[in-house]
């Protein structure tokens, strides 16, 4: 074929809120390689069909034909049938952001019919988190689709989750005999508007190849229901599976009936494989030479990696592109008001990544060997800043979701200053490490540029679990990280983890409450907690006895591997635990719950906590300033300067901010200085990252006695206002 036609397309279920970026950076790139290429996100789709009238209708018609007697939470939706085919279009649409005045509506009760998840909507804490009237109708609307979804995926859409399709299937997935099985059924209410989704794409792009992207394990049966339709209506499509989901778990695919509904498996970072595979379907390139690519031949699946040709670097990617997808169709739910958890559900967010890969990559849980982890390499700083201008010419938004595994801080650094330098406003935020390179100063330099949250991995609150998995970081050191971050304004999430090799059920208690104490001092705004699970490609899955792990299966089947079940004879970890932390996370993150002791979550009698109720406190007393080195650049954030008042020997400065003025007083030939050097200090267009000012030229330009007299200056209270106002080492 001449260059092929490629459709990429998102199947069910991501979020509601904004697309998942896949699709965004591989269209973004092929088009920049003269590919015409479409996108499309049929999850979101899927869901808009089914949450109509129209899908309503069908829905309610197929649950009354099925002769059963359904239990009362069902009999009460049925009897509201009315009330939710005259409201779901409107409760639609507001969730849209397509009808704001809705809300005040929607906010009081006697307009929403109410169903079990109303009823159980009791959040701790409840009023400590102040919800407008807006919050309070998009939260309501948010239970009355949940409500919905509930009566759905209970009667005649199984598969029906409102992040995730048919989860349940890809559940002890070392063998493809579930899925395919699952596959030869009939098709479900939301399989048949998936399918009805997806034809108008077929139809207006005529593909030569689909390109599926399948990021978690809930999205692998909607792709294969999708792929299944285009071979059976068009069997000369060439169909392309990739994705997250796809390195992590088919790197050994051996199975050959997936093959029955795509024609090729690409692992890692797709571009450079799907360039490869466009050239050879075009007759260009022999199969042989495809880059990291499943096949099937004569009933026997191949693997092809004889391509030379390294991933395509970070600043030959073009510009991610959301052109295609209905992005004003996208929904704001609300299950929470943590400020902090609503990001993940709220509003679109333009992703980007700043540097692909980890630079530390030694955690031992961690996939460490693998191409997403291991292959680190930075974004250079005026590319990110040429695609998020790009993206706001597009989308006409200014949030960026930074999605890297970890964010350098070094990188961040440079952007913001770019940021800063260039006058570009945007809100972001994204993941890191909590490294002590993130200063307080630092910390407000992200802020400045427009940071508002970071999350992070904290794993174990333990110093002796930390180190025992190579995590780089003490509990001390996060919390130190955690408090630059809060006096900055930036929102902090956590990772945790429990289980970990070696965990007892004190060190979980202990850990809990350092979890606490973050909270109840604002450190924390968010926090999740998961069980840890070894897994095939991590240090640990790869060479558990050096852990002291047995792995216990399951045993390979030739389809997927990942997480590996395991015991450890020197960790407890039963399931009441999880019960309880998960219980104490819900507490904390609605502000609830911190006068409860941490062993006091648990439905076993446990032992109190070893640590001290002062430990926070103490961490962040023991954490004297950072020295301030020589090298650190110094940047002005704040306003010009403004001479008050001019005396024989001193003059009073005014140093605006955004939001009050500080004032001092300077002898004048200090002030002459002061104003010199808060210019050569401040961001503008012309400069870059090594203009600003190193503190030791500073130093020695201070007038009068130089370096000593600047080191006597610096314990002054006017040092302190102008750092204060805004001067930053970094």
């Amino acid at each position: 074929m001449a260059k092929p036609r490629v459709l990429l397309v998102i199947p069910p279920l991501t979020q509601l809120n904004t697309p998942y970026p896949a699709t965004a950076y591989l269209t973004g790139f092929l088009r920049s390689r003269g590919y015409e290429t479409a996108q499309a996100d049929l999850g979101l789709e899927m869901v808009l069909r089914l949450f109509s009238r129209s899908g309503l209708e069908q829905a309610f018609t197929r649950i009354k034909q099925t002769d059963r007697p359904w239990r009362g939470e069902i009999q009460q939706i049925l009897a509201l049938e009315d009330a939710y085919l005259e409201t779901i279009e409107p409760v639609i649409a507001f969730l849209q952001g397509k009808d704001p005045m809705l809300a005040p509506h929607l906010a009081r009760p006697g307009f929403l019919p109410e169903g079990p998840r109303f009823a159980a909507d009791r959040r701790p804490g409840e009023g400590s988190l102040a919800a407008s009237p807006t919050d309070t109708a998009r939260h309501r609307a948010t239970l009355y689709i949940e409500d919905l979804t509930d009566l759905l995926q209970s009667t005649v859409a199984p598969h029906l989750f409102l992040n995730r399709y048919a989860e349940q299937i890809m559940q002890a997935t070392s063998s493809f005999d579930r899925i395919e099985d699952a596959l030869t059924r009939p098709l479900s209410l939301t399989d048949e508007l998936l399918l009805e989704a997806l034809r108008p794409h077929l139809h207006r792009t005529v593909p030569d190849v689909v390109g599926l992207t399948i990021p978690f394990p809930g999205n692998l049966f909607g792709a294969l229901r999708i792929a299944q339709a285009i071979k059976a209506q068009s069997p000369q499509i060439v169909i392309v599976l990739g994705g997250g989901y796809v390195n992590t778990e088919l790197r050994r695919l051996e199975d050959p009936r997936l093959f029955q509904y795509v024609d090729y498996v690409t692992l890692d970072d797709g571009e450079r494989p799907f360039l490869c595979l466009l050239e050879h379907l075009a007759g260009n390139r022999p199969e042989p030479l495809l880059r990291r690519t499943f096949l099937c031949k004569d009933g026997r699946v191949i693997f092809r990696d004889g391509s030379n040709e390294a991933d395509i670097p970070m600043h030959e990617l073009g510009r991610p592109t959301y052109a295609g997808l209905p992005l004003t169709d996208y929904l704001s739910i609300l299950d929470s008001l943590n400020p902090m958890h609503r990001l993940w559900s709220e509003g679109h967010w333009n992703k980007l990544t700043v540097a692909h890969g980890c630079y530390w990559k030694q955690c031992t849980f961690c996939d460490v060997g693998l191409n997403y982890i291991s292959r680190y390499e930075m974004t250079p700083t005026d590319v990110l800043i040429d695609q998020i201008e790009a993206l706001i010419q597009e989308t006409g938004q200014r949030g960026f979701h930074f999605v890297d595994e970890a964010a350098p801080p070094a990188a961040l650094k440079a952007l913001a200053l770019r940021l800063l330098e260039t006058g570009l406003t945007i809100s972001w935020w994204g993941n890191i490490r909590f490294e002590e390179a993130f200063s307080p100063d630092l910390a407000r330099l992200l802020a400045a540029s427009g940071c508002i949250a970071l999350t992070a991995g904290l794993e174990a609150a333990s110093d002796r679990l930390l180190e025992r998995m190579k995590k780089g970081i003490t509990v001390d050191q996060t919390a130190r990280v955690a408090a630059a971050f809060r006096q900055a304004g930036i929102l902090v999430h956590a990772y945790l983890m429990y289980g970990c090799p070696g965990e007892t059920i004190a060190d979980t208690v202990d850990s809990l409450e350092r979890v606490r104490q973050l909270f109840a001092n604002h450190l924390l705004q968010s926090a999740f907690w998961h069980k840890f699970t070894a897994t095939a490609h991590s240090p640990i899955g790869l060479n558990p006895a050096a852990e002291g792990l047995t792995i216990l299966g399951p045993r390979f089947a030739g389809f997927a591997e990942n997480d590996l079940r395991h015991s450890d004879p020197n960790a407890t970890c039963p399931a009441w635990l999880g019960e309880g932390l998960r219980a104490a996370l819900l507490n904390y993150m609605e502000q609830a719950g911190f006068d409860i002791p941490a062993q006091r979550w648990f439905s076993h009698r446990v032992k109190p906590p070893r640590v001290t109720k002062t430990w926070l406190t103490q961490a962040l007393e023991a954490s004297s300033d950072v020295p301030l080195t020589a090298e650190r650049r110094c940047v002005w954030t704040g306003g010009r300067p403004v001479i008050a008042a001019t005396g024989r020997t001193r003059t009073r400065v005014i140093l605006p901010t955004r939001t009050e003025d500080f004032t001092i007083s300077l002898a004048s030939p200090h002030t002459e200085w002061l104003l010199r050097f808060l210019h050569a200090s401040t961001p503008s267009p012309r400069r870059t990252n090594y203009d600003y000012p190193r503190l030791a030229e500073v130093r020695d330009r201070f007038p009068a006695a130089g370096a000593r007299g600047f080191d006597r200056f610096s314990r002054s209270a006017a040092w302190q206002s102008i750092r204060q106002a805004g001067l930053l080492l970094v």
